[in-house]
């Protein structure tokens, strides 16, 4: 009975840090994707499946979930109790099979949801004259990134108006016009990708963190249980 109690306490703490760290990290994948959204506020106007604009989101939902996943961890295992304790379970390993069956998903598909990608935006781009929003956004973004259209600046003929590509395209306000020749998709994606590779890394550390709190609450699980039918 002893040592059951004494194993109890030990999985117990264990469990409790390694859940710890789980909600810091959920803060900090909250934290970035805040920051994403501000940093990227002047482009919002943008279709949702512009590249910063759906990893902001991504981070905002998955940051969210991890704190209150970490939170129901944490409770569960000062509480002691086998409800709280499965109900984590569960939760994390659905939220760890999403996150997998997201990165495959991503891995997989990430050809057809560039293309896709791009189809909105210039598809969009027929707006431009007519939604104040949407033109504050594209302005915006072509003067941030120093790029003309999503794949070259002849996307801009494609919109209802018909006329020469918007100012913003220009490398400097004065005549004539020398418009810039990168394309603001690929420029856009490779500041998403140059400021998020230390946040995959992270994922992964968060990953792991998963496994071993899996791992920690299913043997507290069975620890708590066997304890519960000594004292019977």
């Amino acid at each position: 009975m002893a040592v059951s109690r004494g194993c109890l306490c030990c999985v117990k703490y264990l469990m409790f840090i390694f859940n710890l760290i789980f909600w810091l990290g959920g803060c900090g994948l909250f934290g970035v994707g805040v920051w994403l959204s501000f940093r990227q506020a002047e482009i919002s106007y943008l279709p949702l499946s512009f590249p910063s604009l759906s990893v902001a989101n991504l981070l905002l939902v998955a940051g969210g979930v991890t704190m209150v996943t970490g939170f129901l961890g944490c409770l569960g295992a000062l509480k002691e109790q086998r409800c709280l304790l499965m109900t984590f379970f569960v939760i994390l390993l659905l939220l760890f099979l999403t996150e997998a069956a997201l990165v495959l998903m991503l891995g997989l598909f990430h050809k057809e949801l560039d293309q896709k990608a791009k189809e909105d935006l210039i598809e969009g781009m027929k707006d431009y004259d007519t939604n104040p929003g949407l033109k504050k956004s594209w302005d915006s973004m072509q003067r941030i990134f120093k790029c003309c259209g999503v794949s070259n600046q002849s996307d801009w003929y494609n919109r209802t108006t018909e006329g020469p590509p918007p100012e913003s395209c220009c490398r400097d306000h004065i005549p004539p016009c020398h418009r810039w020749e990168e394309p603001c998709y690929e420029k856009a994606k490779a500041w998403v990708l140059d400021n998020i590779t230390w946040v995959l890394g992270f994922g992964v550390c968060l990953g792991i963190v998963q496994i071993l709190a899996l791992a920690f609450s299913m043997l507290m699980y069975c620890q708590i249980l066997r304890v519960e039918k000594y004292m019977e």
